[in-house]
């Protein structure tokens, strides 16, 4: 969990997360300003310490004077022990009309420089002849196979190739996408993937992702595009990695604020799709991937808002990433937050919400609780209040009625946070509800819609159900994987429990653990987050 600071203007934006030696590293974007490229690290993938920010925006005059956007940390396959970073800038010269690509170089993820550009030789890269001879330069370097780091830094900053993408901002669209990069290192072979657009098309159709073969150190060569689907603005924050064979191509789409994949078993086949290929709830956006040690983890920022992703985004805790044995992905819960498990809550005992009915009832039996109302809606809570929890269970329904399970309730007034599930249709929707001001009249009534998810039904009975409510941060998983990931600080704590509305709802094999709240800083971090100097290394 992670985010600035709440009475700051400032917002967490795209990340990308490097697992090395133990720590979980954090580039991220801070929002609005776009002027710096800050770092974070952890060991836990929970908490979280800020160290030194990365890279901050260039000089004036600079390609990168304006504004730094999203970002891709990898190894340097070419020289051991070293990291590239591989971002994007835009420039006061173009008023930010042209993104561009750079590269950054570290020997210890901490410390940043940048690859030297000469800016003032590049002022006509949108003249066809300019573009011409830095070809001409490339060939050359390639076909003296070059081995060795010579003028590694002669191509940055990459731009868009007349021959395949929008180049120019002189165009209906008055902006050149060629942003957010990911390196992919397979074999013999390293490409570079990014946001792009092609020429041709529909003008809000074009969006690609766009692609750039490395053909020697730090020099890249572009392709067509890896993948142009002609049905979107533009694919962001696009991710490549593989599983068991297939190829599997992560992006985010502003048109319904999702990550979404795609995948093939051989990169020169086409790109195909699922039933199902978002991998996560709406707000959910700006996916990356890492691998630690237990595999693949897909980390995003949640923001409350599709419109207006610049305002009290988070970093959510990150899922795993598995392949189901049919080639479609799903995200699970993080196995850190089973880790903040502190003591369990007494699950033998509750009572009914709304008072006392005569057609409300609940019945405990080893564990398992039947829940019933033959009428109106009757929610049945724990005798204990919660604010940090895991429940796990498994659902079985009778009736046409509905079921949910109430989370944070005020015991007076009802407030709090209602999950409804529909077994039937795989349908979950989370919902705050609460009591306005005195006397505001129609105000009075609070009730917004948070969140809704997905899952496949194949069968109503015994529906497996996991609900953490961790923080702000609320993450419902239906059958082993994650429906609902967001965030939401309306309620922080309250009674914990379910409701039905004329039906029974059989609860079996239940299990409430309380969770270690989450805080922003780990404060058991003292080593290892950055270099000590000499005088702090002799304790001076």
């Amino acid at each position: 969990m992670f985010s600035e600071s709440t009475w700051s203007r400032k917002s967490i934006g795209d990340v990308d997360v490097v697992y090395h030696d133990g720590l979980y590293h954090l580039f991220h974007l801070v929002l609005p300003n776009h002027d710096f490229i800050a770092h974070a690290i952890s060991d836990n993938a929970l908490n979280w310490r800020r160290v030194d920010n990365a890279l901050f925006i260039g000089d004036p005059g600079g390609w990168d004077d304006l504004m730094l956007w999203t970002m891709h940390v990898t190894p340097d396959p070419h020289e051991s022990g070293r990291w590239r970073m591989f971002y994007t800038g835009i420039s006061r010269r173009d008023q930010g009309k042209v993104q561009r690509i750079g590269l950054a170089f570290s020997d210890d993820l901490y410390h940043w420089e940048k690859a030297d550009v000469d800016w003032e030789d590049r002022r006509g890269m949108h003249d066809p002849q300019h573009i011409l001879e830095i070809r001409a330069k490339l060939q050359s370097v390639v076909a003296t196979n070059i081995k060795a780091r010579q003028n590694p830094d002669s191509c940055f900053p990459l731009e868009p190739a007349e021959e395949y993408y929008e180049s120019s901002p002189e165009n209906e669209r008055n902006w050149v996408s060629f942003r957010d990069p990911f390196y992919f290192h397979e074999g013999d072979h390293s490409w570079l993937l990014m946001a792009a657009r092609v020429k041709e098309g529909p003008l809000v159709r074009r969006g690609c992702v766009g692609l750039m073969e490395e053909v020697a150190p730090n020099q890249f060569q572009a392709l067509p595009p890896l993948h142009a689907p002609m049905i979107y603005d533009d694919i962001e924050v696009p991710n490549l990695f593989r599983i068991d064979g297939d190829y599997y191509l992560i992006g985010s789409l502003r048109e319904d604020a999702k990550i979404r994949y795609w995948h093939t078993e051989c990169l020169e086949k086409p790109w195909r799709n699922y039933y199902d290929n978002v991998l996560l709830a709406q707000g959910n956006y700006a996916g990356r991937i890492c691998r630690d040690d237990q595999g693949l983890l897909l980390w995003n920022f949640y923001t409350s808002s599709a419109h207006d992703r610049t305002t009290n985004n988070l970093l959510p805790p990150p899922k795993r990433l598995e392949r189901l044995p049919n080639g479609q992905l799903r995200t699970t819960t993080f196995e850190g937050i089973h880790e903040r498990v502190i003591d369990r809550l007494d699950s033998h005992r509750l009572h009914v919400l709304k008072g006392t009915h005569e057609e409300s009832f609940f019945r405990v039996n080893d564990g398992s609780l039947k829940v019933v109302s033959e009428a109106g809606y009757q929610g049945f809570v724990f005798n204990e209040e919660v604010s940090c929890f895991r429940l796990r269970c498994l659902f079985s329904m009778q009736g046409d009625g509905k079921c949910g399970i109430l989370i944070r309730i005020d015991a007076e007034s009802y407030d709090g946070y209602y999950l409804s599930l529909d077994l039937l249709k795989g349908i979950a929707q989370f919902r705050s509800w609460r009591t306005g001001e005195e006397k505001s009249g129609e105000n009075m009534m609070q009730f917004e819609s948070l969140q809704d998810g997905f899952w496949r039904v194949k069968d109503p009975e015994d529906v497996e159900i996991q609900m953490v409510s961790f923080g702000s941060y609320h993450e419902l998983s239906v059958n082993g994987g994650v429906v609902l990931s967001l965030a939401n600080a309306t309620f922080t704590s309250g009674m914990l429990g379910f409701y039905v509305e004329t039906a029974t709802l059989q609860i079996n094999h239940l299990e409430v653990q309380r969770l270690k709240p989450p805080t922003q800083t780990d404060d058991h971090l003292t080593t290892g987050w950055r270099k000590n100097s000499p005088e702090e290394e002799a304790g001076t």
